[in-house]
Parts: structure tokens; sequence; C-alpha cells
């Protein structure tokens, strides 16, 4: 059975630290490919084209043989449900193990996502720390042990472990601040992503 990992978010746009993440993932479990997935309609978010950030994705993933990008999401009618993407991506990945790389702000919010207790049993999840401190890995560590409590509580399992990231602090709102700036975003993003924004003058 092979095992892949979904990897979704707005990426708007995808820099270094999504690509880090990605690859301790590959690595870490290990895996044999990650899916990138793009919000079709990021709740809550005004983003740049769905067009646009899926072309970043592509043009900075597009040198790992384990990196796939998938538009599924644009595909699907009305709001765009995780739930939703992993059944679809399972018609096309049959015999999987899978996996589910999120943020720790967003993993502590799973329990509450349209029927996330569902899909907590029907993956894998791969949590990446936030680094406020020293004590980060413990905080981390328990707020994970926090979330599968309550949903031990709703008789919900799920399985988790936490990436082994190094420290990052590069954020795509950050990179979209210095843009409208108009400051560099050299090394903060792969030369061609900072190529595609300069090009169709995002974030300006």
């Amino acid at each position: 059975m092979q095992q892949i990992a979904i990897f979704g978010g707005t990426f708007d746009p995808v820099h270094w630290g999504h690509l880090i993440v990605a690859e301790t993932a590959l690595n870490q479990v290990p895996l044999e490919k990650i899916i990138w997935v793009p919000s079709a309609h990021p709740p809550h978010k005004k983003a740049a084209s769905f067009q646009h950030r899926l072309a970043m994705l592509q043009a900075a993933t597009t040198d790992n043989p384990g990196f796939a990008v998938s538009p599924i999401e644009q595909l699907q009618s009305g709001t765009s449900y995780a739930i939703n993407t992993l059944i679809d991506l399972s018609n096309f990945y049959p015999d999987t193990h899978w996996y589910w790389i999120v943020g720790l702000d967003t993993f502590q919010t799973l329990p509450k996502w349209y029927h996330g207790q569902e899909l907590a049993q029907l993956c894998d999840w791969l949590i990446a720390p936030r680094y406020l401190g020293s004590e980060c890995i413990t905080q981390t560590d328990l707020i994970c042990k926090q979330v599968e409590q309550k949903l031990a509580r709703q008789s919900f399992t799920i399985h988790w472990q936490l990436l082994h990231t190094p420290l990052v602090g590069v954020s795509s709102s950050m990179i979209r601040n210095l843009c409208r700036a108009r400051q560099s975003i050299r090394y903060l993003v792969p030369e061609s992503v900072r190529s595609y924004i300069a090009d169709h003058n995002l974030y300006a």
C-alpha cells in the first residue's frame, strides 16, 4: 500500500517554509508522494486568483519528483471541504494510506471542520509546529494531545506525529507585505516564484 500525503492551503504565495515542511514529511514518514492542493475559494481570505497560485505551486515544485500539484478543489462545486478532497483523491489513488500535512493552528480547529471527526480517522496527521520559543515542541505536543483528547471524548481516534522541521520564520503574509512595500523577497521564495510574482505584478 502506497503512502501519500495531502498538503492543502492557500499558498498565496508558496514559500520556502512550505517547501521545507513538505520535504521533511517526505523523508520523515517516509512518503511516496505529496500532493499539494491549493484552496479554490479560501474562506475569509482575499487571495490571488486560483490560476496564479496554482502556477506558482507548479513552478516551485516541478524539480521534485516526490511532489505533485492537484487542481482538484477547483473542480468541486460550491464550498471545498477537506473530506471531499480526500474522497476525490482516493478515486485517483486507490489502495493508499493517506496522510494530511497541517500547521498547528489549523490542526487545533480540526474538531470543528465539516465532518472533521470522520476525517480525523481517515488519514494520519503530520503537524508542522509553530516556533514560539524554546518550549515550542513541548507546547506543540501538548496542544496536539488536547485535540486527540477532545476527539476521544466523542469516541473518535486520531493518529498524528510532529514534523521535525528546522526553524523558518517566513509567512505568505510577510511576503505579500514586502511586495506591497516594493522590497525584496529574494531568498524567501524560490526564484521561479519570485519571477512569476514580478512578471504578473502580484501583491503590488
